[in-house]
């Protein structure tokens, strides 16, 4: 039987899904492999302009157990070396991830399944909207293992649900099941299991509906929204929406409302 690909990349119509495919080490996004599977998922992403939406989920009953525990270990993989070459480990392998979704420019939906454990929460985090199963659960969980979030999480967590809570699940480390993850901001909505693609790919639908270009920029001016500071948010708000309204997308928007009809948008 040939093997199976680690990452599965599908897409219908204008909706890109992307499943992590490797149960045996529960999804474990440490491997370079899969590093690499991830970040090339993401290029494809922003190469194809047939694709308005994307959502990340996973196989069987766990979204992402984060770095895989046997290699850290045994001290083979991303986990050999002395401090320099781990450092430069992380830098060329695990970090690449954070730093290549933070790139792409649809909108990415975590349809999150199971288990999202280290940089399996982080992995949810960097999504734009996250929704989760009944059974999932999320752990900020570096410090049981001695470790910090060193794939981004510090930098994620916080923006997501705040300093507090942020801090709060970083220190103890401890696991948060679905409604609480819900309660706190983490995920948007929880559903059950056999709802959760059905209840992705709604909000995928809805959110593909729209103009294209409008998805990217809307998207962009949220992401710098976090760091940039009110008046330059202004002035990149204006610089995008006077490219924005002469776009043909913009036209046909204005006239379907006032004919009644329903918007064929193209992304021009």
């Amino acid at each position: 039987m040939p093997e199976q690909p680690i990452l599965l990349f599908e897409q219908q119509d204008h909706i890109a899904t992307i499943t992590l495919n490797r149960p045996e080490t529960r999804h474990a996004i440490s491997e370079s492999d899969m590093v690499e599977a991830l970040v090339s998922a993401c290029h494809r992403l922003n190469e194809d302009d047939s694709i308005r939406v994307a959502i990340l989920t996973a196989t069987g009953s766990t979204f992402c157990s984060g770095g895989n525990l046997k290699d850290m270990r045994d001290k083979q993989g991303m986990f050999a070396g002395d401090e320099k070459a781990l450092m430069e480990n992380y830098r060329q392998g695990i970090q690449r991830i954070p730093l290549a979704l933070s790139q792409v420019e649809v909108p990415l939906i975590a349809a999150v399944n199971g288990a999202a454990v280290g940089a399996g929460c982080d992995l949810a985090c960097m999504c734009d909207i996250r929704i989760a199963s009944d059974t999932a659960l999320f752990a900020e969980s570096f410090i049981n293992m001695g470790l910090i979030p060193g794939d981004g999480g510090a930098w994620f967590l916080p923006r997501v649900i705040g300093i507090s809570r942020a801090t709060e699940m970083a220190l103890t480390g401890r696991s948060i099941d679905a409604e609480t993850a819900c309660r706190w901001g983490l995920v948007s909505e929880v559903v059950r299991g056999d709802e959760l693609m059905s209840c992705a790919n709604a909000i995928a639908q809805e959110i593909a509906a729209n103009p294209p270009l409008a998805l990217k920029a809307t998207k962009r001016l949220l992401q710098q929204g976090q760091t940039m500071p009110l008046p330059e948010l202004l002035a990149a708000s204006a610089s995008l929406q006077a490219t924005l309204h002469g776009t043909r997308d913009h036209s046909e928007a204005v006239n379907a409302f006032l004919e009644k009809r329903k918007p064929q948008f193209t992304g021009q």
